[in-house]
């Protein structure tokens, strides 16, 4: 059998090892049919809608993966980013989540012009490594703090903000008995570790009276309340001002070319796939791609989707082309008759994953360059600012903005590239008004 389309031979692959392959990758990434909804709905946002946004977002975004760019990627709605829209942006900052994401498709216009006017390379290329590192590891910080106060695990304390939550409950034992699990499965290197622990800890839930068994399988629900409710112009219209939408709109954008650019760079080169002029033709194909998906998960209504750093266990398995892709859409597609299943799932299964993901985004601070101070205090100030001002916004600002004024102190700011410079600049403009 051949797939002439997918060049499967001349990638080096077979049809089998690319469907097992999807497969894999699909395992790897399923968790976030479970978590994408239980974070947005606490904006108001229907569960059962996200859910099915949340599936749909990730099929389109894998399907033009796989057949624009022949990348054995997957895509869905990311982690981090849909933090942000329903904790900074809808309860911090105001925004109806219909506004939010009118956002979420403004930023996603705004990175699609990037990508096909090459700008997004030189913004990717003019941030240091050090904002890039302390950007990830605030990231799962703050998706860590959010886990862990779904748990049960931190709970609210006048005299110190934050406290050990009460023991003796059994949802706080549960979330960590399912980050134990999900650890030693990935220890033994079980396929779906993420998932299998959402699901076991949904198993002893609902053993302990905490969930009530509602089915396994039934016709999806309908997507039609989060469906086109993207409120574009009330988000640029609502009485704030013009610094704030670029605030927020500035933080999608960062935030999914730090995510997306680098999954994208880092799991094309574990295949090798950035060897020749017709891999690099295909890169660029992928950046496309993956700019395209943020608008159609804003329309059918989930926050940003991008690439997954999942789809490299994919690529261990030998997956080479977009065939690996098409499989991982036709997977989430299937994934929509389980609907009954992810409204049963509670908070106490959602958050060991959470806290697990942010364990593994921590992993990237150990690359900054800790015996330089210059490069260190904004890395770090980054990477703390997020979950102890509960936004990815405010780490971002305070990150960039100390990484300048320290390089211009030092004189080093002819090294400092341009694209640091904007940025830094938009940041302090927003602050300022």
């Amino acid at each position: 059998m051949s797939w002439p389309g997918f060049q499967i031979a001349a990638n080096g692959s077979s049809v089998r090892t690319e469907l097992l392959a999807g497969a894999t990758t699909f395992l790897t990434m399923a968790y976030i049919v479970f978590v994408n909804p239980d974070i947005l709905a606490t904006t108001g946002m229907d569960h059962g809608a996200v859910f099915v946004a949340t599936c749909l977002a990730a099929a389109l975004g894998s399907l033009l993966m796989g057949l624009l760019a022949n990348y054995p990627i997957g895509l869905a709605p990311g982690m981090g980013l849909n933090a942000f829209f329903a904790f900074t942006v809808v309860a911090t900052l105001g925004y109806s989540w219909q506004q939010a994401l009118g956002l979420v498709f403004i930023s996603g216009c705004l990175f699609l012009a990037l990508t096909l006017t090459g700008a997004r390379r030189w913004l990717v290329d003019g941030i240091p490594l050090a904002l890039r590192s302390g950007t990830a590891a605030g990231i799962g910080l703050f998706l860590g703090f959010i886990g862990l106060q779904k748990a049960g695990l931190v709970v609210a304390q006048p005299a110190t903000l934050v406290t050990l939550g009460d023991l003796h409950r059994p949802e706080p034992l549960l979330a960590l008995g399912g980050l134990l699990l999900i650890a030693l499965l990935e220890l033994w290197k079980v396929r779906g570790a993420i998932l299998i622990g959402i699901l076991a800890t949904t198993v002893a839930a609902w053993a302990l009276g905490l969930v009530h068994y509602q089915g396994l399988v039934a016709l999806p629900p309908s997507v039609a309340p989060t469906f086109m409710q993207l409120d574009v112009a009330g988000a640029l219209g609502g009485g704030d001002t013009l610094s704030a939408v670029l605030h927020v709109v500035l933080v999608f954008v960062l935030v999914e070319v730090f995510d997306a650019t680098g999954t994208l760079t880092g799991v094309a080169q574990r295949a090798g796939l950035l060897k020749t002029p017709e891999h690099r033709r295909r890169f660029d194909r992928a950046l496309l791609a993956d700019s395209g998906a943020i608008l159609a998960g804003s329309i059918i209504g989930t926050s940003s989707t991008t690439a997954y750093v999942e789809s490299a266990a994919g690529v261990q398995v030998g997956g080479r082309t977009g065939l690996t892709a098409i499989v991982v859409a036709a997977l989430f597609l299937l994934a929509l008759l389980f609907s009954p299943l992810a409204a049963m799932v509670p908070a106490c299964a959602t958050a060991p994953a959470l806290v697990y993901i942010a364990a593994m985004m921590l992993r990237e601070i150990a690359a900054v360059e800790w015996d330089d101070l210059a490069q260190a205090l904004p890395a770090a100030a980054c990477a703390l600012a997020m979950p102890l001002t509960y936004s990815i916004a405010n780490g971002l600002a305070l990150g960039f903005v100390t990484y300048a004024v320290l390089q211009l102190g030092a004189g080093r700011w002819r090294q400092v590239h341009m694209a640091t410079w904007v940025v830094a600049a938009l940041f302090v403009l927003r602050y300022a008004l």
